[in-house]
């Protein structure tokens, strides 16, 4: 009985957050006088992340928000996350996917929602399960780097990393 209510209580809460990112789409339209692209709609982040915008191959949009957040903190969710989120597709579809995420087009796009322009949320995220990253050592002209497993795939896959400071690129230290 628990998990149907628990089932039923999160599936609100997720059709409010769809809801939510069409209202702000719609606002958007309005005021801009021009359609912004209309995302594909997901909850599986997971970690301590409230959400991210990909743009993915064929230029479609893709919201991903975090469940557990929306269901710890239901109000704040809905009034911060949802927006910044919208906010990011907004900017993209109108200025490109170069325009600064957090820059001044995406705050004027949070102020015509309503909403802080925040960069990152304070939601409790205890028990919540991250993953942990290996860490490699790489070097340059003037330091050594720790990148994660990550960025270390992708230099054997051939990305080419440089330093910032030095410009030289990075090369797999020696264990």
């Amino acid at each position: 009985m628990w998990s149907k209510l628990k089932s039923t209580y999160s599936n609100n809460l997720q059709h409010q957050a769809e809801r939510l990112t069409g209202k702000f789409l719609d606002l958007a339209a309005r005021h801009f006088d021009t359609e912004p692209a209309t995302p594909r709609v997901c909850f599986d982040m997971r970690g301590t992340s409230a959400g991210q915008v990909r743009i993915l191959d064929g230029g479609e949009y893709l919201v991903r928000y975090n469940a557990h957040l929306l269901e710890r903190h239901p109000l704040a969710f809905l009034s911060r996350t949802v927006p910044h989120e919208t906010a990011h597709v907004v900017a993209f579809s109108l200025f490109g996917p170069r325009v600064p995420p957090h820059g001044h087009e995406w705050r004027a796009i949070m102020a015509l929602f309503g909403a802080a322009p925040e960069r990152c949320h304070n939601y409790r995220v205890e028990g919540l399960q991250t993953r942990r990253l290996r860490r490699y050592e790489y070097h340059c002209g003037c330091r050594t780097h720790q990148l994660t497993s990550i960025r270390h795939n992708r230099i054997r896959a051939g990305q080419v990393y440089r330093c910032r400071q030095c410009g030289r690129s990075l090369e797999r230290s020696r264990e």
